[in-house]
Parts: C-alpha cells; sequence; structure tokens
C-alpha cells in the first residue's frame, strides 16, 4: 500500500468534523466535486467505505472511525515535524557538542555562549571539558563535533585552526618580593604549586623548567587552576597559570609577573574534515573564531603588577 496523502486524509476528517461535504468543500474553498474525489480516492487506497450517508448528513464508516483515531496524531507528528524543519530555515537550529579544557571553559566560553543562545535561541549547545587528547579522540569517534584543544595536535583526518596563543604568568601570595620578569631559576627558590602530571599543561611547564637545568619536585599538585590560586594566595607556594585565568579580584591577593623565557600554549579548533557543516556548527565556529581577535587585543588584557 502506497503512503497515505495527507491532503486527502485532511479532508475526509473535515467531511467527518462537518457531516458534509459541501460544508467541506466551502471551508477548503474546492468544489464539492472535488472533495468527493479525493475522499474516494482515500477509500479505494484503503479498501474501505469511510464515509456513510445517513438523511443529509455524512457520517465516518466504522473503519472511517478507526482512522479518524489515527488522523489527528498523524496531523500533530506532520505539524511538528514541518515546524522543525522550518526553524532550521529561519535560523540556526540544532545541536553542537563542544569539548575543551577546563580553563577555556571557564574564563573564555561563558560570554561566547551568552551571546550564542541570545542570537539563536533554538542552538541546543552542549560543552564537555577534558584533556586535549581525550577531546581530539572524542572528536575523531564524533562523540564531539568540534574541539577547542591546545597543541600539537596530529591527523590527516583532523582540519585544525589556530586561534590563539595563551600566555603563562607566575603567580605568588601577596606582598611577595619578586622582579618584574620571573625565571625558572627564581622560582626554584619557592616551593612550587603545579598542574596534575598528564595534562597538556604540566607537560609544558615541566619543559620550560627543565629547558633551564632545573628539577623541581612540587610540594603540590592539582587539577584546577582555582585550586591552584588558592592555594597561592593563603601562601603555599607560587605557580605558573594561564594569563586568562586571573580574574580581577584574584590580582589583589597575588603578585603576578611575566615569565622569560615566555612560555605559551597554542589554542586550535579541531574537527573532521568529513564533518557536515549545518548552520548550527558553521555560526558556533564563527563565534570561537572571534576568540582569537579577543585574546590578540592588548587592551583586553589587564597588566601584571
Amino acid at each position: 500500500m502506497s503512503a497515505l496523502n495527507l491532503d486527502y486524509l485532511k479532508t475526509f476528517s473535515l467531511v467527518a468534523e462537518l457531516g458534509s461535504f459541501s460544508a467541506a468543500a466551502e471551508r477548503l474553498g474546492l468544489t464539492q466535486p472535488a472533495i468527493s474525489l479525493q475522499v474516494r480516492a482515500l477509500e479505494k487506497q484503503l479498501g474501505v467505505r469511510l464515509v456513510e450517508r445517513v438523511g443529509r448528513t455524512a457520517r465516518p464508516s466504522a473503519a472511517g472511525e478507526e482512522l479518524l483515531a489515527h488522523a489527528g496524531r498523524i496531523e500533530a507528528a506532520t505539524n511538528q515535524a514541518v515546524e522543525a524543519v522550518a526553524r532550521h530555515a529561519k535560523g540556526v537550529l540544532g545541536r553542537v557538542r563542544l569539548g575543551t579544557g577546563a580553563t577555556p571553559c571557564a574564563f573564555l566560553l561563558p560570554p561566547l555562549l551568552a551571546d550564542l543562545k541570545r542570537r539563536f535561541p533554538d542552538l541546543d549547545i552542549t560543552v564537555t571539558t577534558g584533556n586535549s587528547a581525550d577531546i581530539v579522540r572524542a572528536v575523531d569517534d564524533n562523540l564531539l563535533d568540534i574541539g577547542l584543544v591546545s597543541l600539537p595536535v596530529s591527523g590527516r583526518i583532523f582540519e585544525i585552526t589556530p586561534l590563539f596563543d595563551e600566555r603563562f604568568v607566575a603567580i605568588a601570595p601577596a606582598e611577595t618580593s619578586l622582579p618584574d620578569t620571573v625565571t625558572a631559576e627564581t622560582l626554584a627558590q619557592r616551593p612550587l604549586i603545579l598542574y596534575e602530571p598528564g595534562a597538556n599543561t604540566r607537560r609544558l611547564t615541566d619543559e620550560w623548567l627543565a629547558a633551564s637545568g632545573i628539577a623541581i619536585k612540587p610540594v603540590m599538585a592539582l587539577g584546577s587552576v582555582d585550586a591552584i590560586k588558592e592555594m597561592v594566595a593563603v601562601g603555599l607556594g607560587a605557580a605558573l597559570v594561564p594569563e586568562i585565568a586571573l580574574r580581577a579580584a584574584d590580582r589583589e591577593h597575588l603578585v603576578v609577573r611575566q615569565v622569560a623565557p615566555p612560555l605559551s600554549r597554542r589554542f586550535a579548533l579541531v574537527l573532521r574534515r568529513d564533518k557536515r557543516l549545518d548552520r548550527a556548527l558553521r555560526e558556533t565556529i564563527a563565534a570561537l573564531k572571534t576568540l582569537a581577535a579577543l585574546e590578540l587585543e592588548p587592551t583586553r588584557r589587564a597588566p601584571a603588577r
């Protein structure tokens, strides 16, 4: 049996509701013969009589009553499908699964995501945090649509778009006497609080320290930049942290210094080359690319003190 003609089904439902072929014709702006033809075509397709005449009134048959029980649900489902597709044409609608590290998620993404939701209320965007390697694997497995991760990332299947360099600074408890620019040798004179092993951030800081020939055993290894800042603020040591992770309030309780040689990590957008870019994903990518301009804008950075 071929699929039901939804227009014919609607015509039959209206005839049953109004009890008249002529009334249905007037409501739909058609002729009565056209209405009769549509109902007969539906009856022929289903192989049953759907309408019976009782005097001057058209009533649904037993089979017609069965069909009417489903017609409302069919029409509702059809309307929902049409409305859903129509919203795609009007603007952004869809799901975007973004993966990134805890620091970008906490300090870069909130205003960006808020702006996206303001402009595109129907956008369903979810954010997963993790280390870069796990995020990249999830993008490869299509568990995430796009990753905002620190480089390096390798793989021919990926399209990689570098965005910005995230600079690191040295922090110490308030009132600590430090030179304007801090070296690894200077930091080695103090207890150090580092990121926990396994993450790109810890690898970068270990390499930066090792380049000066310094082997350091940290007094603490923590997975949260906020936890590191709190430990430093209460006097338990010094640390290297991304500059973007410093809020204005943090600078009131910490000494912040640039480091020499400079230490930074580069962030990039990563997605599969075969990923279909629907409107939702295109708008999200465009918004994320604005991070490059924001992070390179020197006036947005608070001065170290």
